[in-house]
Order: C-alpha cells, then sequence, then structure tokens
C-alpha cells in the first residue's frame, strides 16, 4: 500500500541535503546514497535497504524536476497530487537505476529481441587531495577505493560449485513480465520482479557471496594527475568501477580533485598572487629582494617610489594551463610595513628628514595636506 502524503518523510531529508541545494549538490547526494542502499552493498537487513532505495528514487524525482521541486516547496506531499508520479513501490532495482541511468553510468538491464543484455557496472566516485605543488608540477596519486568484484567461488553466476543457475521460472528467461491493467486494454513490461532481470534463478547459492556473484573489496591504483589541473575537475579511469555482468563490462572510476589552500600563493586561473611585505627605505629608495616561487626563490628588482599595493609581474612563474600547457604568471603585490620600534639612531634621521619634507614633497603629497589644512580651518580656504 502508498504511503500516505501526511506520513512521508521531507524529501530533502531523505536525500540528506538542505532546501537550498543545487541540482548538481542534490544529484550527487543522491547517488550517494543510493548506492549505498543497492542489495550488492547494503549492510544489514536488505529489505530495509530496498524500502530505502526506493524513497530515494521517488525524493529524487520530485528534486530533480524544476517544476515538481516549486510544487513541493510551496505545498509539501500534497502539492505533487496529479502531477504524473511514479510507483516504485512496484519496480524492480534494475528499473529504477536505468530510469536514471544518466547518473549511475549503467548498470540497467538493457534488452534487445526479448532476451536480457549483460549488464555494465556501476560507476564509482573517489577524492584526491592535491597540493598547489602538486598542481604546478603534475603528480601520480595511489588511490585506494572499494568495489564489487565477481566472487572468487562461484566465478560470478552465483551458485554453489558444482551447480548451475536455471531459468527463471516467472519470466522464462527473459527477465521482463507483461502486466495488464484496466480490463486488459494496457499491457506494461517491467522488470522480472523475482529474478531481477536478471533472468535466471539460482537454486543453490554461492555461501561466499549468498548467491550475489559479487563481493566487495578493497583495491588500490595509481592516478596521474595532469599539472595545471583545477578544483572540482574530476578524472575518469575506465573499467575501474564496479564490475558488470563480466570483466569487460566494469563501470568507471571518477576521482574528484580537491586542491588545498596554499600558505602564500592565491590562485586565480593558471595565475598566482604573493603579497609581499617590503621595508618603507625599500620602498622610497629600491632594493633587489628575494621571493618565492613553486619551483624555488628569484629576485626581482623593486623600484624606487613603489606604492603600496602595486603589482609586480615575473613571467611564467605560474601555473601550467590543464588544457594547452601554457605557463601563467606570477603577481607580486607590494605591502609596505611601517616599522613598529625604532633605534634612537633611525628615530633621529626619520626627523631629519622630516624636517625637509616641506621643501621636497611631491605636489600631489602637498596638494592633499592643503586639503587637510582647509578642512580643518587651518588655511585660506577657512569656512565661515
Amino acid at each position: 500500500m502508498a504511503q500516505m502524503a501526511s506520513d512521508k518523510r521531507d524529501y530533502y531529508e531523505v536525500i540528506g541535503v538542505q532546501r537550498t541545494a543545487t541540482a548538481v549538490e542534490i544529484k550527487k547526494a543522491y547517488r550517494a546514497r543510493a548506492l549505498e542502499c543497492h542489495p550488492d552493498r547494503a549492510k544489514g537487513d536488505k529489505k530495509e535497504a530496498e524500502a530505502q532505495f526506493k524513497e530515494l528514487a521517488e525524493a529524487y524525482e520530485v528534486l530533480s524536476d524544476a517544476d515538481k521541486r516549486a510544487r513541493y516547496d510551496r505545498f509539501g506531499h500534497e502539492g505533487l497530487r496529479g502531477v504524473g508520479m511514479h510507483d516504485f513501490s512496484h519496480m524492480g532495482f534494475d528499473d529504477i537505476f536505468s530510469m536514471f541511468e544518466d547518473i549511475f553510468g549503467g548498470g540497467g538491464a538493457r534488452r534487445r529481441g526479448g532476451q536480457p543484455r549483460a549488464r555494465r557496472g556501476y560507476d564509482l566516485e573517489t577524492t584526491v587531495e592535491l597540493t598547489l605543488e602538486d598542481v604546478a608540477a603534475g603528480v601520480t596519486k595511489d588511490i585506494e577505493f572499494t568495489r564489487l568484484d565477481l566472487c572468487e567461488t562461484c566465478k560470478g553466476n552465483g551458485c554453489k560449485p558444482g551447480s548451475k543457475p536455471s531459468a527463471c521460472r516467472t519470466c522464462g528467461g527473459y527477465g521482463q513480465v507483461a502486466r495488464s491493467s484496466f480490463g486488459g486494454m494496457f499491457q506494461a513490461v517491467t522488470t522480472c520482479p523475482a529474478c531481477g532481470g536478471a533472468g535466471k534463478s539460482i537454486d543453490a547459492p554461492c555461501a561466499d557471496c549468498g548467491g550475489r556473484g559479487r563481493q566487495s573489496h578493497d583495491h588500490a591504483i595509481s592516478v596521474k594527475i595532469p599539472a595545471g589541473v583545477e578544483d572540482g575537475m574530476s578524472i575518469r579511469i575506465a573499467g575501474e568501477g564496479d564490475v558488470g555482468d563480466s570483466e569487460m563490462l566494469r563501470g568507471d572510476l571518477f576521482c574528484h580533485v580537491r586542491v588545498g589552500e596554499h600558505d602564500l600563493f592565491q590562485r586565480h586561473g593558471s595565475d598566482l598572487l604573493l603579497e609581499m611585505p617590503i621595508s618603507f627605505t625599500q620602498a622610497a629608495l629600491g632594493a633587489k629582494i628575494e621571493i618565492p616561487t613553486l619551483s624555488g626563490p628569484e629576485t626581482v628588482t623593486i623600484k624606487p617610489g613603489v606604492q603600496s599595493g602595486e603589482l609586480l609581474q615575473v613571467s611564467r612563474a605560474g601555473l601550467p594551463d590543464v588544457r594547452g600547457g601554457k605557463r601563467g604568471h606570477l603577481m607580486v603585490r607590494v605591502i609596505v610595513e611601517t616599522p613598529a620600534k625604532l633605534t634612537r639612531r633611525q628615530e633621529e634621521l626619520l626627523r631629519e628628514f622630516a624636517q625637509t619634507e616641506d621643501k621636497a614633497v611631491l605636489p600631489h603629497r602637498k596638494g592633499f595636506l592643503d586639503k587637510i589644512r582647509d578642512y580643518l580651518g587651518g588655511g585660506d580656504g577657512k569656512k565661515e
């Protein structure tokens, strides 16, 4: 029996996202939760996992559709009456996975000529953490993850050694059944509820995999990360996902790149920004200073009279472009620091310099001081 609208959980809670989540965030969260509830992966009560899986599918059908989501946000579950919702309670896992195949990357048992077609394994996701130094040079990372492999005992057929699967008695080996409705006027073809679309029945299941033909194993591979990769990019490693009906039908592994923040450099595309403090004497007189770069220290020239906040460019000291390899620049923002403490001699010299400022002051400086005096009432332009 279908749940009454008032008994349903909040769809955002079901998927595990905030009500302000974007479509991309909803899709990612749904995919992760749905794979956890898959019968080959679920831990504990399989019936409970199946119920959660179907509840997730219902929530995603609503939140992935802009119109349905808007109605739900405004009116709740009652606002979805009559909008053409699927009844997931009577659907099999393969039917639901095939509906959202673009998310899972395969796994649905498509058929041609009435016979079950070999199924591809599901895609997997993992995250790789990089430093800015890794991005600059490119790096090879060892990735560890869990995936489904063929059971070593039954070689994937799900049967106890010495036995074989038989044709499913419900669908006759076709993997699908036809159901009539409205007095036989319409006929709907759905995945066989008995065999889940496999077209076979296992009378003596393998003790190691419980008849599923698949087992979860930890796996490790080395992944080459190209130089210049950006935070949020994904790297596809073909054939490293879950196994399908054979080793040739594995899904893919997607490595999502996360680039950590650097203590010194800020990234802007392929360019880098460095804030470099200098003394006020270096700013006034000019100097040659050593600055850090991702490839080692370099010497740059500070021209006399540089102002705090000005930018200097160190050509081709940035990051390579991941698409073309052209290297960006390092932009150095000069920060002029005022000394907090002075020796007696330094203070004497500065006071002597201060006495000469009226004679050597720059025009724009003098004009600004004149404006200050006028505003405070000390100049010719005193307000009445």
